[in-house]
């Protein structure tokens, strides 16, 4: 797989877990002992804060901001190595921003669920 596919499935699989496009979303490779390390650096969609009441508000949106990028991480990381085939020692998340509002519906990669996403269905 090019470094170009890499690239554009790794943008992919992070802004379905962030809730953003992949356009908004940067990634870029390091060599880590002979494995790929991803770096990611991008926005994540959070709610608007007038419709945020309480924790369960938060809970539907998969936590803190801290939290889903923390979840997020092997999600991404598990996705891009499902699809490419490459192994990747590590994910490393940077948050850019926030987009306020609800989130971009993206495939889910690797068969699992994003509360962000699951808020906005229904």
């Amino acid at each position: 797989m090019s470094t170009q596919a890499l690239t554009t499935l790794a943008q992919a699989a992070a802004a379905a877990e962030l809730g953003v496009r992949p356009a908004d979303v940067r990634a870029d490779w390091s060599d880590d002992a002979g494995l790929l390390a991803l770096r990611v650096v991008a926005p994540v969609a959070i709610p608007d804060l007038a419709d945020v009441s309480g924790p369960a508000d938060m809970l539907r949106w998969g936590g803190s901001v801290w939290e889903r990028a923390a979840s997020a991480k092997a999600r991404i990381l598990e996705s891009v190595m499902t699809l490419s085939g490459a192994t990747l020692s590590r994910v490393d998340i940077r948050i850019s921003g926030v987009r306020v509002g609800r989130p971009v519906r993206g495939l889910a990669l690797g068969g699992g669920t994003n509360p962000a996403r699951e808020a906005t269905r229904g």
